[in-house]
């Protein structure tokens, strides 16, 4: 059920840090896209925003703060047209969308997103999951992202890439307060390098989205990256995300199940995306996408 719940961001000076930490989600290598029955249309809500709509756009035109929403939302390799935008909103369950706001490893090309595809996509009422595809870790074995983190320099990497991030986020039109997610894809785990190198990375991450007046997010494997951050929160590493988007393939829509090493205590207070099935192809309003579904209970743009 799309629904977007109330919060209280905090200004760029007090960045709010949700549950302890988070992580990003990555999944197992894609199998051909399946078709699946289209998940049954919610009852639309009323969606309270943070920003007063009277009030108009934020400061510079941009759009209003990071928010929080709760229900289903989907991610595609690149922005859809917004014919279909528009029918999804109209006829499908979904009410939040990744986008793959920047980063060197994309796998996509962006022709379609712009400023004014994202502010027409939020007229319709979207919300926004901004991911940003950078170096993977150093042990990753992903041979269509070759570029690595180096270990004797993840958190200053971690930090340029946040700065990178900020600069299409802006171009985009997003506020102070949205939060970005760092994809990390999977790799193996149980190299103890590797691992600290990614919640560097994390932690470079973070310090400077914070500083910069946006809230941070991590996507991996619940296996891989995410295990690594929840080790690293455990451990007290700061500042760790402030959210976490696991991906594990289990057809499970919620934010608790297959949350691995999250469980019990990680990012349970609005800090936690669940990408439960991969690369299924569905259509409403005779208008097919290829998408990875979510459920959410986290920040948005």
């Amino acid at each position: 059920m799309r629904s977007l719940g109330t919060a209280a961001l905090a200004a760029a000076t007090s960045v709010l840090l949700l549950g302890t930490a988070g992580v990003p989600a990555a999944s197992a290598a894609p199998a051909p896209a399946a078709s699946a029955a289209p998940l049954p249309a919610a009852p639309r809500l009323t969606r309270t925003v943070l920003a007063d709509p009277a009030a108009g756009p934020a400061a510079g035109g941009r759009l209003p703060a990071g928010e929080l929403y709760q229900g289903p939302g989907f991610d595609a390799c690149t922005a859809p047209p917004l014919p279909t935008m528009q029918t999804w909103w109209d006829d499908s369950p979904y009410g939040a969308v990744g986008i793959y706001v920047s980063g060197s490893q994309r796998g996509c090309t962006q022709s379609r997103l712009t400023a004014d595809w994202v502010a027409q996509s939020r007229e319709m009422g979207w919300r926004f999951v901004p991911t940003h595809v950078g170096l993977q870790a150093p042990c990753s074995t992903n041979g269509s992202k070759p570029r690595h983190i180096d270990p004797a320099r993840a958190a200053a990497q971690g930090q340029q890439e946040a700065a990178e991030a900020v600069v299409a986020m802006r171009a985009l039109g997003f506020g102070d307060g949205s939060p970005v997610y760092l994809d990390i894809e999977a790799y193996p785990r149980g190299d103890s390098r590797c691992s600290q190198a990614v919640t560097d990375f994390a932690v470079g991450w973070t310090q400077a989205l914070h500083a910069a007046g946006h809230l941070a997010g991590f996507y991996s494997s619940a296996e891989s990256g995410i295990a690594d951050l929840a080790a690293a929160a455990r451990a007290g590493s700061s500042p760790l995300p402030d959210a976490v988007w696991y991906a594990r393939w289990d057809d499970h829509a919620n934010t608790t199940d297959g949350a691995g090493a999250l469980n019990p205590e990680l990012w349970t207070d609005h800090g936690r995306i669940h990408q439960h099935r991969g690369n299924v192809q569905e259509s409403y309003g005779g208008n097919a996408l290829t998408v990875d579904r979510d459920e959410l209970d986290s920040l948005v743009g």
